[in-house]
């Protein structure tokens, strides 16, 4: 299938705004009939998340606040790249470990979230994370979060009766879940 006629051409580029999280551009585009268009979106380094597997079949999950829900929400353990050249598994070493105290001996990587893609350049890079062993969380001094250790099959049926809505913890539980059920078959024949 070729994509290229629906490809949009920068014309010009502005910021207006730039933050800590992410920045607000407004561009101009010239479109495939070679009219222009504006586009506003919001420019992040991107996340990652993770699926941490206990070796019983239970996923250890996060419960914390989310201020633009107003809510507390539940989630797998995830953070920002530190940079756009961050290496994502080494992110999600990093915040597994700081957020739940948690390594791992295997991560698969499980696919890339795109949560909005019409404003949003944010790409979060999803894994599994396989057998872990247990620490001491570090979480940043902002990050209060409650954890625990809860079936797969549990937040699966969370998520069909919408006690979870994230759409990252979704995408990864689906995923892993998927995978899981993938490799059973393979070793069954």
């Amino acid at each position: 299938m070729d994509d290229s006629r629906l490809f949009e051409r920068t014309v010009s580029s502005a910021i207006q705004y730039s933050g800590p999280v992410f920045d607000v551009y407004s561009d101009t585009v010239e479109l495939c009939n070679k009219k222009t268009a504006r586009r506003d979106y919001l420019k992040h380094r991107g996340a990652v998340a993770v699926v941490p597997l206990t070796d019983n079949g239970g996923v250890i999950i996060e419960r914390q606040f989310r201020y633009p829900q107003q809510r507390v929400m539940t989630e797998i353990p995830a953070g920002k790249l530190e940079a756009f050249d961050t290496d994502p598994l080494d992110a999600a070493k990093r915040e597994l470990k700081e957020e739940i105290g948690v390594t791992a001996k295997e991560f698969v990587p499980l696919g890339i979230y795109i949560p909005s893609p019409a404003i949003l350049s944010e790409r979060i890079y999803v894994y599994l994370a396989r057998g872990l062993s247990y620490g001491n969380a570090h979480p940043d001094e902002d990050e209060f979060l409650d954890y625990r250790e809860t079936p797969l099959c549990q937040l699966i049926d969370m998520i069909m009766n919408d006690q979870i809505s994230d759409g990252k913890t979704v995408f990864g539980l689906f995923k892993a879940a998927e995978y899981l059920r993938r490799q059973e078959r393979e070793a069954n024949g």
